[in-house]
């Protein structure tokens, strides 16, 4: 019963990626079948609880994503925000500048979650919702780093005058595009504060496996 129960939740979630992965033409009950490699009927049974989740909705023949997706996508976030909290504090606070993690969202990097020292004289105020585009700034350059590429990457200015900023990518969580960076007013010296940053975002990496 336990394996016959897997395959068929392993079998709802790849039709519901099958689902996904159609960006523009809704995919046909055939176009899934053919797609998950069981019969029609079988993906007629699988769709049964994901549209009584909203996960999903059929216009005929064919299936799209429901917004109950919205739903938990919502949860995403928060739960994004309280694994990174413990490590972007320890950061900021070794490092005496303004810490955060930032996720990419389509062609924008968005700050999800962020951290001010607290001893510090005056630090960059840094609001979480914060967007601008992935090749502008640290956290968002950080995010597009090829796995062979160095671990962190440092700018000045890019987004605001005369700051500072270092961010490395989080890597290592499946479907999450991340980086964990600082940003100043002072400047950083990146052979210190680099290998920091890539620590604490291998820590939230670790937090969110």
């Amino acid at each position: 019963m336990a394996k016959e129960s897997s395959l068929t939740l392993d079998r709802g979630l790849a039709l519901l990626q099958a689902v996904a992965d159609s960006d523009t033409e809704a995919p046909t009950i055939s176009d899934l079948a053919a797609s998950i490699g069981a019969s029609r009927a079988a993906v007629y049974r699988l769709l049964v609880p994901l549209q009584a989740r909203g996960l999903v909705r059929r216009e005929g023949s064919k299936v799209r994503l429901g917004l109950g997706l919205l739903q938990l996508a919502a949860k995403v976030a928060p739960q994004l925000r309280v694994a990174a909290l413990p490590a972007l504090r320890e950061l900021a606070e070794a490092v005496g500048a303004t810490a955060h993690l930032t996720v990419a969202d389509g062609d924008e990097a968005q700050a999800v979650a962020v951290v001010e020292p607290s001893w510090t004289a005056y630090h960059v105020a840094y609001r979480v919702g914060t967007r601008h585009a992935l090749h502008k700034g640290a956290a968002g350059k950080a995010i597009t780093l090829r796995a062979d590429d160095p671990g962190w990457i440092g700018t000045l200015g890019e987004l605001q005058p005369g700051a500072y900023g270092i961010a490395a990518p989080v890597r290592g969580v499946p479907g999450l595009r991340a980086s964990v960076g600082v940003v100043t007013f002072e400047p950083l010296e990146g052979a210190v504060v680099g290998p920091k940053v890539v620590t604490a975002a291998a820590l939230i990496a670790d937090s969110l496996r």
